[in-house]
């Protein structure tokens, strides 16, 4: 099964905490294969993990066809089959799965990529401890592949404990520093976990914000043409606080700062986002830097280029800001 998003895994079917049919989502970042394909495919286990990956695939494909079926369907049609019958048909297709991984493992023990595969399949099936327990076991096994730290880590950053998410990421990172995934997945844990992160770094939040904006500077750098990338660098800066200043001129020009590094994330993003809606999204977000910089008109003409359904709210809430703060006086 695919991956995790950091703070963000999609939990199905778990008996501890039973969420809606509807919410099987498939995140496809984060996780990462463990063992590069050169060196998994020489490997004499390496046809029996493909096999029973197959398997798991083949019923992801299933379990997906049913829930769109499902979603297709007359939901006043008492012929429809209700989500506790497709919740079991799930679980018992899920419990098939977890065979296959389970007699693999009882073959291959030691087989490191094995376990990262199964603890792919547990935290899709919403067991995020046997997740944790089947990468730690990995790491032991291969210490030396950086995916399973990240995705560790990953774990770790979900459902804790967070400190242990910190130099797992750092380990990948040492292990593979060219590869852009496990700096943004650290970045983003420490900006999300700001004062975790101002504990394990030593250091006060300024200093934690800045070394998260350095790491996603080295992700752009590293991927310069991801709109993903660019677009989530630019969204960070919403998170950044002015360092404390004796003036209100310094805090003015430090505010003034901070926008002007801000608009120019979003206007590299925007040279990289290749349809209509991601392009006024970006128009939005440079509206609301302009609307802190009271460059009203500037603003206004950004929200007047926006004009596709899904941002209309968002427009007309910022086009009511606009009006408040020009109406109301400069402090």
């Amino acid at each position: 099964m695919s991956g995790l998003l950091v703070g963000a895994l999609s939990v199905m079917l778990s008996t501890n905490a039973p969420v809606a049919i509807s919410n099987y989502v498939t995140l496809k970042t984060g996780m990462v294969a463990a063992m590069p394909p050169s060196k998994a495919e020489t490997d004499p286990r390496y046809p029996d993990l493909v096999r029973v990956m197959e398997f798991d695939d083949a019923a992801d494909d299933r379990i997906g066809q049913w829930i769109n079926e499902r979603r297709g369907g007359d939901p006043t049609d008492p012929r429809m089959e209700s989500e506790l019958a497709l919740r079991a048909r799930v679980e018992a297709l899920n419990g098939e799965v977890r065979k296959e991984y389970e007699a693999l493992l009882a073959k291959h023990p030691d087989y490191a990529a094995a376990r990262n595969a199964f603890a792919s399949f547990l935290a899709e099936a919403g067991d995020e401890e046997g997740a944790i327990r089947e990468l730690e076991k990995a790491g032991e096994l291969d210490p030396k592949d950086p995916a399973i730290w990240n995705n560790l880590a990953n774990h770790y950053g979900h459902i804790g404990p967070i400190m242990k998410a910190f130099p797992a990421y750092e380990r990948a990172i040492g292990l593979n520093p060219f590869e852009p995934v496990y700096r943004y997945n650290l970045a983003t844990v420490v900006f999300l976990f700001r004062k975790d992160a101002m504990e394990y770094y030593r250091c006060d939040e300024t200093a934690v914000f800045e070394r998260a904006l350095s790491m996603y500077r080295e992700v752009r750098r590293l991927r310069p043409h991801n709109f993903r990338y660019a677009f989530d660098f630019a969204q960070t800066f919403y998170g950044v606080k002015v360092a404390p200043l004796p003036t209100a001129e310094e805090r003015a020009e430090g505010e003034r700062r901070l926008a002007q590094a801000a608009l120019e994330a979003w206007e590299e993003a925007m040279t990289l986002a290749d349809n209509d809606p991601d392009r006024e999204g970006i128009l939005l977000h440079k509206a609301r830097w302009k609307i802190r910089l009271r460059q009203f008109d500037e603003a206004r003409q950004h929200l007047q280029s926006v004009t596709n359904a899904i941002h209309l709210e968002m427009r007309e809430r910022l086009e009511r800001n606009v009006r408040e703060k020009e109406a109301a006086p400069v402090l």
